[in-house]
């Protein structure tokens, strides 16, 4: 890669590293092309990527975020899976890894925190984004389906006693 290749990688990578609200990272030795891109159709399906980043720019990238228990993660063949959500890409990396020895999580980045194979495990067991805001909208919801309930119940009962008295009379 020229002097320039490696500018505009740069770049690329600070973007990444600055728009991502949660960086796991991996390693991918081993897997087919199949599988990478088997990994990244699931990646993609839930607004996440992945990328194969060279180690020495991603450090350079980092600037510091992190500190050097960031930097030590880069070792070897290493993926980066990121997406806006915290939970969406560690998600599917974990999965992922559960049924492909050949996938290792190291650990991820969460602003300025750093998390180990644990911590991203942790993370992954935890409702995304738009699971939790289906659950809101639900909290939000139940006490007006009950007291539309509740206010239509009455003329229901009433709407029954005199049903059942037209057909008594009926009878």
């Amino acid at each position: 890669m020229d002097k320039a290749g490696k500018a505009a990688a740069l770049e690329t990578y600070k973007q990444v590293f600055a728009d991502a609200g949660v960086i796991v990272i991996a390693q991918y030795s081993g897997l087919t092309v199949r599988e990478l891109t088997d990994l990244r159709t699931k990646l993609k399906a839930e607004g996440a990527n992945l990328k194969v980043m060279k180690n020495r720019l991603a450090k350079i990238a980092l600037d510091g975020k992190g500190g050097d228990a960031a930097g030590a993660m880069f070792v070897g063949p290493v993926a980066v899976a990121f997406s806006p959500d915290p939970v969406a890409a560690s998600k599917v990396v974990a999965d992922f890894a559960k049924t492909n020895d050949k996938l290792v999580l190291i650990g991820a980045l969460m602003g300025d925190q750093v998390l180990d194979q644990n911590g991203v495990k942790q993370l992954a067991a935890l409702p995304s984004l738009d699971q939790l805001r289906g659950k809101i909208i639900g909290l939000i919801q139940a006490p007006a389906t009950k007291i539309a309930g509740i206010v239509a119940a009455p003329a229901a009962q009433l709407a029954r006693v005199v049903g059942a008295y037209a057909n008594k009379d009926a009878a």
